[in-house]
């Protein structure tokens, strides 16, 4: 009877191993953006928090270098702020919510 219950959180450890596979494969795949000074500039990460884009406004570069460059950085916090949103999101789809505060390297 113990051996029986030990199978079945074995197979349910090995179910979510696949399903956690899965989140991380789909993250990749995904594109967030971030944004600053009304989409002056504009970042895309996908859910592995990768910088795939970053699109400036020709009129922000006849600004000074510092607000360039402080638009860039909000931008690709925005952006990572949102991965980090999104790869929460789908862990707790994978996990039901029971494990909120589980930091797995990767997500």
């Amino acid at each position: 009877m113990f051996n029986k219950g030990i199978g079945n959180i074995y197979k349910q450890a090995q179910q979510m191993q696949k399903k956690m596979a899965k989140v991380q494969e789909d993250l990749k795949n995904l594109s967030i953006e971030g944004n600053a000074g009304d989409g002056m500039v504009k970042v895309v990460v996908n859910g592995k928090k990768d910088l795939l884009s970053v699109d400036i406004n020709e009129s922000v570069l006849k600004e000074d270098k510092e607000m360039v460059e402080d638009l860039i950085l909000v931008a690709v916090k925005q952006a990572m702020s949102n991965a980090d949103q999104k790869a929460e999101e789908m862990m707790k789809d994978v996990t039901g919510g029971a494990l909120p505060n589980l930091n797995i390297p990767g997500f």
